[in-house]
């Protein structure tokens, strides 16, 4: 089985506006409508048995809502995080209601939610993921859209990682998009899980294969980031690099099944 750990998908109404208008925000192309009819598709296309849902909130008053919603889509292929935005004046209650909910974590956006990863202010957030044992599943690196500002770069996760060593924080885009020397002289080699999404078309292929042998094997995720990504290209790119098969399997199937 193979685990996509970075997808998005919206509800068919909200989809159909939010797709075209982050494409050109982003100036990149969508390889699926951002339904999850079309996510599924793409998945069986791809040869992709789950995919995990990375909603964010973008207002402290959408918590509900995606949490009403990734209940309703959930299912064995499906795997919906819901998002706490860091202005949520109860972020902490919040996170027992994931707890009780059955979902696996939360996926949050620093530049999408105007915060800076390692702020002291979301200390009470950061502990309470760690004591529920939930994901932090969080944007890490520069973004498309956003201006060059280090909002979380791998200074900060590395600085998070110490401050919380027992919460499940997951550094999407290979440790932090565009910042991969950085992601390899802070990050390789930490007990910091990372997935893939959007980082293997812009690495060479020896420097990517240089990042998978140096960080701790059971630390690796795949993820695609469709539909910004295409999920099959997304496979074919890595196994092209021919990663040790034991390896592999790691990545594609065994850590997720560990994390969720």
């Amino acid at each position: 089985m193979i685990t996509d750990f970075h997808s998005h998908a919206f509800p068919d109404a909200i989809a159909a506006r939010a797709v075209p208008a982050l494409a050109e925000e982003g100036k990149i192309a969508a390889h699926s409508d951002g339904t999850i009819t079309g996510l599924l598709a793409s998945m069986d296309q791809a040869g992709i048995d789950r995919s995990v849902i990375c909603s964010i909130a973008t207002q402290p008053s959408q918590f509900q809502a995606i949490l009403d919603w990734s209940l309703m889509i959930r299912s064995e292929r499906i795997i919906p995080l819901a998002s706490i935005h860091p202005n949520d004046p109860e972020l902490v209650q919040r996170v027992e209601q994931i707890r009780a909910a059955g979902l696996a974590g939360i996926k949050m956006h620093p530049y999408y939610q105007n915060y800076f990863l390692a702020s002291e202010r979301l200390t009470p957030l950061y502990q309470a993921l760690s004591d529920a044992g939930l994901l932090l599943v969080v944007h890490c690196g520069y973004d498309v859209a956003y201006p060059r500002i280090k909002q979380a770069d791998p200074a900060q996760i590395l600085t998070l990682h110490q401050r919380f060593p027992n919460l499940k924080l997951v550094a999407t885009h290979f440790g932090a998009w565009q910042d991969w020397d950085a992601v390899e002289d802070l990050l390789i080699g930490h007990k910091i899980y990372m997935e893939i999404s959007f980082s293997l078309q812009y690495l060479k292929p020896q420097e990517a294969v240089r990042l998978f042998n140096a960080h701790p094997s059971e630390y690796l995720l795949f993820g695609s980031d469709s539909p910004w990504a295409d999920q099959r290209e997304c496979l074919r790119q890595f196994n092209s690099l021919g990663l040790d098969a034991a390896l592999c399997r790691q990545i594609l199937h065994d850590n997720s099944i560990r994390l969720l």
